[in-house]
């Protein structure tokens, strides 16, 4: 499958990345010299990305400034300044400005280095997805292959690439990796008020139509001060083995 378009949600506060956010939207905040959204905007243009809307809420203005210099591929812009939907409600606002056909959907505070396969993650994740038996393709990653996260696991992954809640002691344990596929159709139920996204999450588990696919390479999140340092580390470290 081909998927031209996606949204980048990109309006959270970035708390816990203070007091750098105190002046600097999160995704502007430098990786490596370069702005955590570019990474995400870099990796979906690779993947024949000509649109993208990303959300804006914290300094909206900045963010609107660098986002009209971004080259790669047309990125449109839905404002939430008036208030922040959480990451189901902004999707669905963003939704709005993109065409009725399956998206990719991307956080704007993580990417991945080091891919082994030949095809793509993205590319892979949107071949994976089939609207007929699934709600969403999640790209997951084992946790031991993580830079900057807090341990915590997600789903569990069977063979098919089922997903499920994890439990303690489940086999095949995943993070979410921040990257999924979906068809806007899948919320024509949705709340009109702001809502978060693991809502669909689980309506789609009791379906029994959640999937998600194995990220190749490393994944980095970069939630906090001290994740900047880590995700450069693993970056050098990786640049070295090459």
């Amino acid at each position: 499958m081909k998927i031209t378009e996606a949204m980048v949600l990109a309006a959270g506060l970035g708390t816990r990345m203070r007091p750098l956010t105190d002046t600097t939207p999160k995704p502007l905040i430098q990786v490596a010299g370069k702005p955590l959204i570019d990474y995400a905007l870099d990796l979906l243009a690779e993947a024949g990305v000509e649109r993208a809307v990303v959300n804006v809420h914290h300094h909206a203005d900045a963010m609107m400034a660098h986002l009209s210099t971004y080259s790669r591929l047309q990125v449109l812009v839905s404002d939430e300044r008036q208030g922040l939907l959480n990451s189901g409600g902004g999707l669905v606002k963003g939704l709005q400005q993109l065409a009725d056909a399956p998206v990719f959907v991307m956080n704007a505070d993580l990417f991945w280095i080091g891919e082994t396969s030949s095809s793509s993650n993205l590319h892979r994740l949107a071949e994976f997805f089939d609207p007929g038996s699934m709600d969403m393709a999640l790209l997951c990653v084992p946790p031991e292959r993580t830079t900057g996260h807090n341990e915590k696991r997600d789903f569990s992954m069977a063979p098919t690439g089922k997903l499920t809640r994890y439990v303690d002691g489940d086999e095949h344990p995943v993070v979410y990796a921040g990257a999924l596929v979906l068809d806007p159709a899948l919320f024509s139920d949705a709340p009109s008020e702001a809502f978060n996204l693991n809502l669909y999450f689980d309506k789609a588990i009791s379906a029994g139509r959640l999937y998600g696919i194995e990220l190749s390479g490393h994944w980095i999140t970069v939630g906090t001060p001290e994740a900047i340092v880590a995700a450069e580390h693993t970056m050098r470290e990786h640049e070295e083995d090459r």
